[in-house]
């Protein structure tokens, strides 16, 4: 069945946003977003949080009960079922995300692995609720290994050299269970300093897994300068290979570490000059995997709404039916459901994701988002916004009644 009937999408429509969410969880979710756009409340959160879990101090359960609700889906696998059912009672999906970080030893690293592995499984055993899977490569490696390979010329210990061994094991056990489970995986982005050897991982498991359809992702953050050329090289490579290309785009989550850093050891920073030209790079590598999508599949992750409709258009002017699975749109959990739901109304591939994991040890994830509110141009304000308009919308209905 086609669904080639496009209409013009609204992302103001509130009552398809939080059709899902009671009163009270309005009520809830606007008093969270509240507090993370108090900038100080959030730098005083990173600085006391850690002390108070030292301290043994009980705020697990107030953690559990407003930021950790807000954006996370449970502590385990198996806690997140609710949440996958509410998400696909509204056709969209839930990306299992582990957010576990800061491991440093290889039975930490193998049981990362073993619980991506789960998730996997998950996925499988409940398609299409959950049509992807996702890992880090700090999840299950050591960041100085990372770091130190980065440079295709350094030179490494036989030890390292073991270590790493163990890190594509690791890797390429999550690409193939992936592979014969059928369920596409992403490999996150991380900082510029580590990424050319998660680039050169993702791109071996692209080349032996994405022969005949895309099932290894790699992410391509947009807010480098450079990564346009990367996409577009790649894209070049799969055509003259015979692989397909599986590309999650965001814009990028560690820019101001990046350019801390790239000033601090006086090197050209990897960021773009400004918004508008990163901007400019994200809108036009949808363009180039529109124009790619034989070769490709690709999943459009940002909370920008004019990057959204842009891709919608694009889909309507080559013809591309919404309920095509080589694209995706994706939104994490607690953020933008004004985006996600509106999408998923008008019959597109939608999915949010979901990190879970202990309270304790997600705290950096959320306090990452929490300071990622109040730095985002206007999202605190825009997610109050839409709260308190379908707040006064269902006011004024039960006033009718």
């Amino acid at each position: 069945m086609s669904h080639y009937f496009y209409s013009m999408i609204s992302f103001d429509d509130t009552e398809i946003a939080f059709k899902y969410k009671s009163t009270r969880d309005l009520k809830r979710a606007y008093t969270m977003f509240k507090l993370v756009g108090k900038s100080w409340l959030v730098r005083f959160g990173k600085w006391m949080t850690p002390i108070a879990f030292k301290l043994r101090l009980p705020i697990q359960g107030i953690i559990r009960a407003t930021i950790f609700r807000q954006f996370c889906g449970g502590e385990s696998i198996d806690e997140c079922d609710d949440t996958i059912k509410t998400l696909y009672d509204y056709r969209v999906g839930t990306i299992l995300d582990y957010s576990v970080e800061g491991m440093s030893i290889e039975s930490d690293f193998d049981g990362t692995c073993d619980e991506i592995v789960g998730t996997i499984k998950k996925a499988k055993n409940n398609h299409p609720a959950i049509p992807f899977a996702v890992f880090k490569v700090t999840g299950i490696s050591r960041h100085g290994l990372l770091e130190k390979l980065n440079d295709e010329a350094a030179e490494i210990t036989a030890e390292e050299r073991q270590e790493f061994a163990a890190v594509l094991q690791r890797v390429d056990r999550i690409c193939a269970y992936a592979y014969e489970a059928d369920t596409p995986v992403f490999i996150d982005a991380e900082e510029s300093w580590i990424q050319n050897t998660i680039d050169r991982l993702a791109e071996t498991m692209m080349v032996k897994y994405n022969k005949k359809r895309a099932i290894v992702y790699n992410t391509f953050q947009m807010y480098r300068h450079d990564r346009l050329d990367y996409m577009r090289k790649k894209l070049d490579e799969a055509q003259r290979e015979g692989f397909k290309i599986g590309a999650k785009v965001v814009r990028g989550a560690y820019m101001e570490k990046e350019r801390e850093r790239a000033a601090e050891m006086d090197y050209p920073s990897p960021i773009q000059p400004d918004k508008i030209t990163c901007d400019q790079d994200f809108d036009a590598s949808l363009e180039l995997l529109i124009e790619n999508l034989d070769h490709c599949a690709f999943c459009c992750g940002t909370h920008n709404e004019e990057s959204n409709i842009l891709l919608t258009e694009l889909m309507e002017k080559h013809h591309i039916d919404q309920r095509d699975e080589r694209i995706y749109f994706a939104q994490l959990l607690g953020m933008s459901d004004n985006i996600s739901f509106n999408l998923s109304h008008e019959n597109y591939q939608v999915a949010k994701y979901v990190p879970y994991g202990p309270v304790k040890d997600v705290m950096p994830y959320l306090l990452r988002r929490a300071t990622e509110n109040t730095s985002v141009g206007g999202q605190t304000g825009r997610e109050l916004q839409l709260i308190s308009n379908e707040w006064r919308r269902r006011k004024g209905k039960a006033n009718k009644n």
